[in-house]
């Protein structure tokens, strides 16, 4: 089985600019789809560190002297850095979200096709899992994460209805939490309504909004002048933040300006939003929501 297969590969890997003898980072290694690109493109002097938190990623390690893996999350990107004697890099690529052999391996409990434990951990050494989120968290946070995460319009009845349906046993697989959550299933759009219950769920267990923000305001820090970023979301929350962040070099409000109506930023996009092609989407349908944004350090 395929572990992941890249989404935008060239075209994220081209955003990257790579020189053959510099530095990058691909902080989202998985399947090492993007990261052995970017060692095609490298000299000998050149280095790639990669970062990733799941332990099945561990297995597609690449076998170079150029390469680095590193078993952490994205969101401590500098401090393994410096633990590796590197201050700067000439780029830096994350393809967000989860992966398709997350998606695939149904005991993970990612995706809304299999019966499963409820889990949903990118790092399964968490403690904080779905089954926690359903069961233990309060109606109020409950219909929070729902409403911020999913933007399900129906979250405070949903949230009422799981901590009514758990005082009587808990919620402990998928199929449960969907019996439970079966009246705001219609059916010609469950699907979609399932997968923003889920995506709410996930981005709570794993604070992918909170590791999102850490990890890009430690980004210019971390590249050279003229050093690029290149990255894929898959949703809006992702995506609005990225897009602030390369515009604001903020995630709310305007930077300060001067008296003459200038501000100065850390980063400036390269080129306009980026999407897939028809025929990409049509080989690979987890390629239909995503958004490449490609900036540089100025």
């Amino acid at each position: 089985m395929e572990y992941h297969n890249p989404v935008l590969l060239k075209e994220t890997v081209d955003g990257l600019n790579v020189k053959a003898d510099g530095v990058y980072v691909d902080v989202t290694f998985g399947g090492g789809g993007h990261s052995k690109e970017i060692l095609s493109r490298l000299g000998e002097n050149g280095r790639l560190f990669a970062f990733d938190q799941d332990e099945d990623a561990l297995e597609n390690t690449i076998d170079d002297p150029r390469f680095t893996l590193i078993h952490e999350n994205f969101r401590y990107l500098k401090r393994f850095l410096r633990f590796h004697g590197v201050k700067q890099v000439d780029g830096v690529l994350a393809d967000f979200g989860v992966s398709s052999h997350q998606f695939d391996v149904a005991e993970r409990g990612f995706s809304t096709r299999f019966e499963a434990d409820l889990d949903m951990r990118m790092n399964q050494q968490n403690e904080l899992s779905a089954f926690h989120v359903v069961n233990e968290y309060e109606e109020e946070r409950l219909k929070q994460v729902f409403l911020q995460y999913g933007e399900l319009r129906a979250a405070p009845a949903m949230a009422r209805l799981i901590v009514e349906h758990r005082q009587a046993e808990p919620i402990v697989t998928s199929e449960q939490l969907k019996n439970v959550l079966k009246k705001f299933l219609p059916p010609r759009h469950e699907n979609k309504v399932l997968a923003q219950i889920y995506q709410a769920i996930r981005i709570e267990v794993n604070q992918e909004i909170e590791v999102l923000k850490e990890f890009l305001e430690q980004t210019p820090g971390v590249l050279v002048k003229g050093g690029r970023l290149s990255f894929i979301s898959y949703h809006s929350l992702e995506d609005r933040l990225v897009k602030r962040f390369i515009r604001n070099g903020m995630f709310e409000g305007e930077p300060e300006r001067d008296m003459f109506g200038n501000f100065e930023v850390p980063l400036k996009k390269v080129t306009g939003l980026i999407v897939p092609s028809k025929e990409e989407i049509a080989i690979n349908s987890r390629a239909r929501s995503a958004k490449l944004r490609i900036a540089e350090k100025l």
